[in-house]
C-alpha cells in the first residue's frame, strides 16, 4: 500500500478497535522546547515521589528509542465515563483497568499493521513507557492540552485514555492539532490544591490526584478531599471543553462497575485485604492499595 492508502486502512482500524478519535505522526525527536519544559519540571521536583518520570529521559525525547527502525507513530483516544458517577471514584477507574483493556484493543489492529507490510515491527504502549504521550497526540491531530494538562479531543472532550502504536511501516502523517485552550481559568481557580499555575505548569504534590493514587504514607496534614478517595475530576468538570459537546462511544470493559458504583466512604473503611483484592482485582483502583485508600477515606471532609 501507499502511505496515504495506509494511513486511511489505520484509521478504519482504530475505529473498529474503539478509538473516538486517532492520528498519525512521524516519529523523530521531541522539540528541544518540549523536553527543556519538562526537564525544568522534572528539576523543581513538582512529580513528587513518581521517581519513574525522571528516568529514561533519551527515550522520552525520541520514542524511536522504544522500537528500531520505527518511523510511524499512531495515537488513539478512548473514551471513558458515563451518565452515572461515582461519589468516592474518579470516572477513569469505574471500569476495568484501562492499561489492559486498551492493549488488547489495539493487538488486532498491530497485527493488522505487521500484515500490510511484511517484516514490519509494532510496539503498544499505553501509559507505562517513556513516551510523551499527550505531546504527540498534538503532534498527530487527536487534540490539543488545556491549562488543566489535560489532553482535550475536539467535539469529544478530555474523559480520554490515551495509547500509542508504533511501527516500522510509514504512513502519511497528519497535521498537528492547530485547536487551543481559551485560557478562560476555570480548572485554575477550581482546583483543590492549587496545583495549576495558570500558564499550563502544574505541581503534582498539590494535585489531589497525584496524592490520592501514588503519594505513599500521610497526607499533608490538614488536608480534607471534598469527596473522591481516589482520583479528581474537577479541573475536567469545571472545563467548558471538556466534555465536548457529545457522547462517544465507551469499550463495554471501561464502563462503570455497578459494585464499584455502589460504595460508600464507610464500606471502603470496613473492606478488609481480601474483599479489597477481589473488589479491584482488574480496576486500576488497587495501585492505591487498601492502605491507601482507606487513608483517604478518613480524610473525606463530612
Amino acid at each position: 500500500m501507499q502511505p496515504d492508502t495506509l494511513s486511511e486502512y489505520i484509521y478504519h482500524l482504530c475505529g473498529e478497535a474503539g478509538a473516538c478519535a486517532c492520528g498519525i505522526a512521524a516519529v523523530g525527536p521531541v522539540d528541544a522546547g518540549a523536553v527543556a519544559l519538562y526537564d525544568g519540571w522534572i528539576a523543581r521536583g513538582c512529580h513528587g515521589s513518581m521517581e519513574y518520570l525522571a528516568r529514561y529521559g533519551a527515550v522520552r525525547a525520541n520514542p524511536a528509542e522504544l522500537l528500531p527502525g520505527a518511523s510511524t507513530l499512531v495515537m488513539c483516544a478512548f473514551a471513558y465515563g458515563g451518565a452515572v458517577r461515582s461519589a468516592l471514584f474518579a470516572d477513569y477507574a469505574l471500569g476495568d483497568d484501562y492499561h489492559t483493556v486498551l492493549r488488547e484493543a489495539l493487538a488486532p489492529v498491530a497485527a493488522c499493521l505487521e500484515d500490510a507490510v511484511p517484516g514490519s515491527a509494532t510496539r503498544i504502549c499505553v501509559d507505562t513507557a517513556p513516551l510523551r504521550e499527550r505531546y504527540w497526540a498534538q503532534r498527530a491531530g487527536v487534540g490539543f492540552v488545556g491549562l488543566n494538562n489535560q489532553l482535550i479531543v475536539p467535539g469529544v472532550g478530555s474523559a480520554v485514555f490515551l495509547a500509542a502504536l508504533l511501527w516500522t511501516g510509514e504512513a502519511q502523517p497528519d497535521e498537528p492539532c492547530a485547536a487551543q485552550c481559551t485560557g478562560c481559568g476555570a480548572c485554575v481557580r477550581a482546583c483543590p490544591g492549587q496545583a495549576l499555575d495558570g500558564r499550563g505548569g502544574m505541581d503534582a504534590r498539590r494535585c489531589l490526584s497525584y496524592l490520592t493514587i501514588e503519594h505513599r504514607g500521610e497526607l499533608p496534614e490538614g488536608l480534607s478531599l471534598p469527596g473522591r478517595i481516589y482520583g479528581c475530576d474537577i479541573c475536567r468538570d469545571v472545563c467548558p471543553l471538556g466534555k465536548g459537546g457529545g457522547e462517544a462511544a465507551v469499550l463495554p470493559a471501561l464502563r462503570a462497575r455497578p459494585e464499584l458504583l455502589a460504595l460508600g466512604t464507610d464500606d471502603v473503611l470496613s473492606l478488609g485485604q481480601e474483599d479489597f483484592s477481589a473488589l479491584f482485582r482488574r480496576s486500576a483502583v488497587k495501585r492505591a492499595k487498601l492502605a491507601g485508600l482507606q487513608r483517604n477515606a478518613r480524610r473525606v471532609r463530612r
